[in-house]
């Protein structure tokens, strides 16, 4: 598969980023240099510099152009933790079952998320997170559902994430770089009050995320937790 021509061009930015050779606050060649440089249309290049401005890896100016942000500017509001480790961190014991692992074709939302053309395969997982407090009563705390680009990730079908989590997989092969975050209360449909044994309609929480490495976007995961039983919390420094 090859890649898109606006993901060409935002890896090419991060890598001039990542080398040094762009510094914080460097200015960025215009949509028309990159579309000269490249050989694509204005609107490819636009859309290469909205991306990376929405991740907070730029930031454009009106009528100045568009630039290198701060460091600073580019860390997630909310930490990026593995779930075996917060369990850890609470003298609890982490467990996993690994439910699914295939290919599949990525539907209009998923393509969207990966920043991939529509109907192209992509990798999904599906494992269910498992938390034993130290009385030995065990439940399920969280459904993780794994949308993976497989152009950046070529050995994720092959993983057993009964052993170790998606999350510590992906930090050692496409190291994070990004993150967004989407939030919501849900209430639990039939796979949910299955799998995580809850009551129908329960309150869940619900957080989509979209983690980037300097390749591109890596994943699009749908975490989901039984509300009374999980929580998410954060710091910010101003």
């Amino acid at each position: 598969m090859n890649k898109p021509k606006f993901t060409i061009i935002k890896q090419h930015i991060c890598e001039q980023i990542e080398s040094g050779k762009w510094p914080q606050h460097s200015k960025v060649p215009s949509e028309n240099e990159l579309a000269e440089q490249f050989s694509v249309s204005r609107m490819t290049a636009r859309r290469a510099l909205q991306d990376l401005t929405e991740q907070g890896t730029l930031v454009r100016s009106q009528g100045a152009g568009t630039f290198v942000a701060s460091f600073k500017s580019q860390s997630s509001v909310l930490e990026i933790k593995n779930i075996a480790d917060e369990i850890q961190n609470r003298n609890h014991q982490h467990s996993a079952k690994q439910l699914i692992v295939k290919t599949l074709t990525a539907n209009d939302e998923v393509a969207i998320q990966l920043n991939i053309a529509p109907n192209t395969e992509v990798y999904y997982s599906e494992v269910l997170h498992y938390e034993t407090l130290q009385s030995g009563e065990q439940f399920p705390i969280q459904l993780e559902q794994r949308y993976v680009n497989p152009l950046l990730v070529p050995n994720y079908l092959i993983q057993n994430f009964s052993k170790v989590t998606a999350h510590e997989y992906l930090s050692s092969e496409a190291p994070l770089t990004e993150a967004t975050h989407e939030i919501e209360a849900i209430n639990a449909n039939e796979q949910l009050t299955e799998l995580l044994k809850i009551k129908a309609q329960q309150a869940c929480l619900q957080i989509k995320r979209r983690t980037w490495s300097s390749q591109g976007v890596v994943s699009f995961a749908i975490l989901t937790s039984p509300g009374d039983k999980y929580r998410l919390g954060g710091h910010l420094t101003f």
